[in-house]
């Protein structure tokens, strides 16, 4: 508990001690009165202090309106047990929320952790001094010493050593890393010392981009959120009319009508009986903290949610749309065969090299690994990337063309076809087909698992959209035991594909799109849920998609269907659970039947019972 749930702790404590000992006591008017105002005030002091504010700043109806007037009341009628007694239970049912909203937060403050305070910057004599991470320019070299965080992104240029990713990626397994390897910010250094060349800014690092997401995630409100906003808005007043009503037009008509007693007291009572029963407060807590702790979960889990509106919408998901390359397979390319047409095979593939070399694709730096060789970027004149097709250079004075089969069809180029699996790099030098260069990319070894999990889910359709060709898509798809596979497509045309299961699709039934890169952004942005790899996937993609799994895991999508299927199940039980006992409580109040104690049960007990069952989204181990 914190400073403050330990104080209202107390003053529970110490109300209920002070009711005990009065109901002891042989003591009857104005003392009994005064000597019960020093429980009810103790406890109190607080609501009525808020409902005060509320009504002076004209937003009286609310559940601290509710409870003075039903508390100050009872005691006006000589009801002190009753009054104090609900203000009692209701400051419990308050100090219980508090504490559980506390927990659900745990995993969010614990992901925040995840802040650095400080870098560390050599100084002219060897010295380290501690600077703040945002004063860090790009291309700085910091130093990591073990226990500490990685401040920024960068690569590492010197030592090895173990990272503790867990606080990013909800995986408990250390990475071991060493010179040449990217690192991200967040990570903790478990053993050597590292020496790290920043890449990126403080601000533009992925562990300032996670905080953002999370910050940012409870803005974004689902149906069911703003549905308890709205209906509060008018239930109040409501009710709070409705027992006005009821404590008016009973004795009037009684007196009227029928010439008999009016029995204000008993009507009054029954009213202030009513406004306790139509406290709204299971409903406005729960609903809200269901979503809450299903966020708070998945991201222990290592699965980042932008908001609760994506978790509903996440839960009616029936199809599953996939990229190839870094999201189904490990985006790891290396070079499997040269095949070249009228020269050696080191020639093709240094021109290969030198075209691919002003770009951060994979397969670039799989023909600049194979080329084994530094490549000389000062022979490479007048690039031009054709999207989706390729890259044209000049080299030496040739003109150099390496892609795929529609950028030789574009240029009017004769090739032959390569009927392996994997994908083919083909060129032509000074418009002449010049050879192709298979390269191979490998399957992620949970790749097939998660296609599994997705049916166990319930996904009725698994598809995967590839720019990659006919033969090494069909084969991927084949393995993984993917339903439907399109192949040789540009980013348009996976927005097309998109757009047509978006039309086929029931009302009910939404499409979730997994990708990593620069290309897929726009069809993450399309489809109703756009579900990007974090730890490897592209700025662009993160910031396109709703849901971002830290680990590049594919698994964790099944995994955070099942999350937020359980999140709905529980937010449905609450709304059906405490509005299905309010009217039956409502009813049983307006005839009598039901006293304060049942009125501070569909209150409190029925706040409690939802607050524990919302909690419950919190454990999402067997998920």
């Amino acid at each position: 508990m914190n400073k403050k749930q330990k104080k209202v702790l107390v003053r529970i404590l110490t109300a209920a001690a002070c009711m005990v000992l009065l109901e002891l006591l042989p003591v009857e008017g104005y003392v009994k009165f005064a000597l019960y105002m020093v429980p009810y005030l103790t406890i109190g002091y607080d609501i009525l202090k808020k409902a005060w504010k509320g009504i002076c700043n004209r937003q009286v109806f609310d559940e601290n309106f509710l409870m003075a007037v039903a508390t100050v009341g009872a005691i006006a009628l000589g009801e002190y047990q009753e009054g104090v007694a609900v203000m009692l239970f209701y400051q419990i049912g308050e100090l219980f929320q508090s504490y559980a909203v506390g927990k659900s937060r745990k995993n969010i403050s614990e992901l925040m952790d995840i802040r650095p305070d400080y870098a560390n910057v050599e100084g002219e004599h060897g010295e380290l001094e501690q600077v703040d991470p945002d004063d860090v320019p790009i291309g700085t070299v910091i130093v990591v010493q073990p226990g500490e965080k990685i401040p920024i992104d960068g690569v590492v240029v010197e030592g090895r050593t173990t990272l503790n990713t867990s606080a990013l990626t909800g995986e408990s397994v250390p990475r071991d890393v060493a010179a040449g390897e990217d690192v991200v910010s967040g990570c903790i250094n478990l053993s050597g010392l590292l020496k790290i060349r920043t890449t990126r800014e403080f601000g533009e690092s992925t562990v300032s981009k996670i905080l953002e997401l999370v910050e940012n995630a409870s803005s974004r409100k689902s149906r069911s959120e703003n549905f308890i906003s709205k209906f509060a808005r008018y239930y109040t007043p409501a009710v709070c009319y409705g027992a006005l009503a009821l404590a008016l037009a009973p004795p009037l008509v009684r007196l009227a009508a029928m010439g008999a007693e009016p029995q204000w007291g008993v009507w009054v009572m029954r009213a202030l009986t009513f406004l306790v029963i139509s406290c709204p407060c299971a409903l406005v807590i729960s609903i809200p903290l269901s979503f809450f702790a299903g966020i708070g979960g998945a991201s222990n889990a290592g699965v980042l949610v932008k908001g609760s509106n994506y978790l509903e919408t996440l839960s009616q998901t029936r199809y599953v749309v996939f990229d190839k390359t870094g999201t189904m397979t490990q985006g790891v390319f290396e070079v499997s065969r040269v095949c070249p047409s009228g020269m050696e095979e080191a020639q093709l593939l240094e021109y290969a090299a030198l075209a691919e070399s002003y770009s951060t694709h994979p397969i670039s730096r799989s023909l600049a690994s194979a080329y084994g060789r530094e490549v000389d970027k000062s022979r490479v004149q007048d690039v031009e990337e054709i999207s989706g097709s390729g890259v044209v250079a000049k080299i030496g004075g040739r003109q150099v063309a390496a892609g795929s089969s529609r950028l030789m069809d574009q240029l009017g180029v004769s090739w032959e076809p390569c009927r392996e699996a994997g994908t083919v790099v083909y060129l032509s030098v000074d418009g002449v087909y010049a050879g192709y260069i298979l390269i191979a990319d490998r399957m992620k070894p949970t790749a097939k698992k998660a296609i599994e999990e997705l049916k166990r889910a319930g996904v009725k359709k698994t598809v995967m959209l590839t720019g990659d060709r006919r033969e090494t898509a069909m084969e991927v798809a084949r393995d993984l035991g993917i339903d439907e596979v399109h192949y040789e497509l540009l980013p348009a045309g996976k927005v097309e594909k998109v757009e047509e299961l978006l039309a086929a699709a029931g009302p009910r039934e939404k499409v979730a799109f997994a990708g990593d890169g620069i290309n897929d952004a726009p069809v993450l942005s399309r489809a109703d849920i756009g579900i990007a790899m974090g730890a490897l996937g592209s700025d662009a993609a993160i910031e396109a998609a709703d849901i971002v799994l830290m680990d590049d895991d594919p698994v964790k999508i099944a995994k955070a269907i099942r999350i937020s299927r359980k999140c709905i199940r529980i937010v449905y039980e609450n709304i059906y659970f405490a509005i299905g006992i309010k009217v039956v409580c409502l009813v049983l109040g307006a005839l009598g039947i039901a006293n304060m104690w049942i009125a501070i049960f569909a209150d409190v007990g029925v706040m409690v019972i939802a607050v524990l069952n919302a909690i419950r989204t919190l454990d999402v181990r067997r998920e």
